[in-house]
């Protein structure tokens, strides 16, 4: 009977570190699942950028570009600020009459005077122009003439006799109706002249403005 006793003590004892060595394997398995579960968790912020140094930055918004305002030069004398007068001292020759058409800025400001005026002759200070406006004689360069408050820009303008022309149709005019250079509004200037209603004689001839 003794043999037999050692024998089922035996398998006892085998059974239970059997028993001991499962739950230990079982026990150790543990922290590697909880491992694989903390792996798979979502990242705080998918949107976050980094500069390359592991450091997130949020992302940076681009300031809209400013342009630089080009500062504008004086602008272009108008009717609205001018007078016109004519100096007619510098005489004549061959039955015309040279004289200076004078355009004084009268406003609060400079401006500038560039190119030909608009010249011709009219009935009255409202009325229409009588014959062919006046043409350009080109032979003066056009220059830029600045004029502060108060000055003046002078063009040569030369008047031809309406006498000197047998087929002119003579009536007459009160004066002279002159456009500055790119303006559409014009000033009436007192000057009674004989003027030629034939649209193709041409009386008037006036010069590119120039500094006083």
């Amino acid at each position: 009977m003794r043999p037999q006793r050692m024998n089922y003590k035996l398998v006892i004892t085998t059974a239970a570190a059997a028993a001991a060595l499962l739950l230990g394997g079982c026990g150790a398995s543990q922290p590697q699942a909880q491992a694989v579960s903390e792996t798979v968790a979502p990242s705080a912020s998918a949107s976050t950028q980094s500069n390359g140094s592991g450091v997130p930055q949020a992302p940076s918004s681009s300031a809209p570009a400013t342009q630089a305002s080009t500062p504008s030069g004086p602008a272009l004398c108008k009717a609205a600020s001018l007078t016109a007068s004519t100096d007619s001292t510098g005489g004549g020759a061959a039955g015309s009459v040279y004289m200076q058409l004078i355009l004084t800025n009268t406003g609060t400001g400079p401006c500038l005077l560039k190119g030909f005026a608009g010249v011709s002759l009219t009935a009255d200070a409202n009325g229409e122009p009588i014959g062919a406006p006046a043409t350009r004689d080109e032979s003066t360069p056009v220059t830029d003439v600045l004029l502060a408050p108060g000055q003046a820009g002078t063009a040569t303008l030369r008047y031809t006799q309406a006498g000197n022309y047998n087929d002119c149709t003579r009536t007459q005019a009160a004066g002279l109706r002159v456009y500055p250079p790119e303006d559409t509004a014009s000033l009436f200037l007192a000057e009674p002249r004989d003027a030629c209603s034939n649209t193709g004689i041409a009386l008037l001839t006036i010069g590119a403005f120039q500094a006083k």
